[in-house]
């Protein structure tokens, strides 16, 4: 005759099946990132570098995950608006975000940040670098930046520059030329690149600073003036053009860097998966090669050194910011 366990022993069986996870009907828990598409969130709208970075890179990554990774734009507030959303999302990996240099100059420039960058997020990585480029409506008489800071001192406060909205590197980087130079220009904020470059060309403004994907198909068909790189160095894909610094800005340097985030607690074994498909598929020949034509220098990084360079790029905009009285309210 078989012989059943007592009751004692079932429990005890039982009790050990369920903290083993086995001898369940399913698991309680689904390997990442088997569960359900990824939510990459862009916090600007359809057209600027986020985006462009976020559509280039998402298919590959996604291909590498085994997983769809769904770009949701969610402009608004200087980028503040995404990254909150991202920031108070499930730690489980499967809502993320592009992150631009801006989110190391908001906590900085008296505006309302419902955020810690250094505790709400965990970093995955560093993904791209790109230079901002000085441009003008090419009905205006300026071909260059010195006869811009000419202008813009024979007429202050007529000069108008767009930017994707309050807070980002765009327009901190139009308020450190103004510092700079000693000019006065109004700042006209848009909700993303897009609508920015749009007034640019359509000359309800008269300058802006831009990323190079954003503008460099405009200034190649003349409906935009390039006047200067608002990196260090030169562009490749520009060399001809000189950084604002070289023009006799010196000192000069607005560069932008792009990385990705997931929620503060998103366990490190999810990181290191995102971490891997994004470097994945950055070192992607095809990848690369669209996004060099672009603009963008690749920049790939763990997430140990994004969260040092990220604890830098804070202590150099606080500086910035601090030294040249900068201040925005949304």
């Amino acid at each position: 005759m078989q012989k059943f366990p007592n009751r004692r022993a079932s429990l005890f069986m039982t009790a050990a099946l369920l903290a083993t996870g086995l001898g369940m009907p399913a698991r309680a828990q689904v390997e990442f990132p088997k569960q359900k598409p990824i939510t990459l969130v862009v916090p600007f709208a359809p057209g600027g570098g986020n985006d462009i970075l976020a559509r280039a890179i998402a298919p590959r990554m996604g291909e590498l995950l085994g997983q769809i990774i769904i770009v949701d734009n969610r402009p608004g507030a200087g980028g503040n608006l995404g990254a909150e959303l991202v920031a108070h999302a499930a730690p489980d990996g499967y809502t993320i975000v592009i992150a631009s240099s801006q989110v190391t100059m908001n906590p900085f420039l008296d505006m309302k940040v419902p955020f810690r960058i250094e505790k709400d997020f965990e970093p995955i990585g560093l993904m791209a670098s790109v230079p901002l480029l000085l441009v003008a409506n090419p009905r205006e008489p300026y071909k260059n930046v010195q006869e811009l800071i000419a202008y813009a001192k024979a007429n202050p406060g007529k000069l108008n520059y767009s930017s994707p909205g309050n807070g980002t590197p765009q327009h901190l980087a139009g308020e450190v030329f103004a510092k700079m130079t000693q000019t006065e220009m109004t700042h006209v904020p848009y909700k993303g690149t897009g609508p920015s470059v749009t007034d640019l060309i359509a000359g309800q403004v008269q300058l802006s600073f831009a990323t190079y994907a954003s503008v460099a198909q405009h200034v190649q068909a003349g409906k935009l003036r390039a006047l200067g790189v608002a990196g260090q160095k030169r562009s490749a894909l520009m060399p001809q053009l000189p950084t604002v610094a070289e023009a006799g800005v010196r000192g000069y340097d607005a560069s932008l860097w792009y990385s990705m985030l997931a929620p503060a607690r998103t366990p490190p074994d999810i990181v290191r998966k995102l971490n891997e498909a994004m470097v994945g598929a950055l070192r992607d020949p095809a990848l690369a090669t669209q996004l060099a034509q672009q603009g963008f220098e690749t920049r790939t990084s763990t997430p140990d050194e994004l969260r040092q360079y990220i604890a830098e790029e804070l202590k150099r905009w606080q500086r910035i910011i601090v030294q040249n009285n900068i201040k925005v309210s949304l």
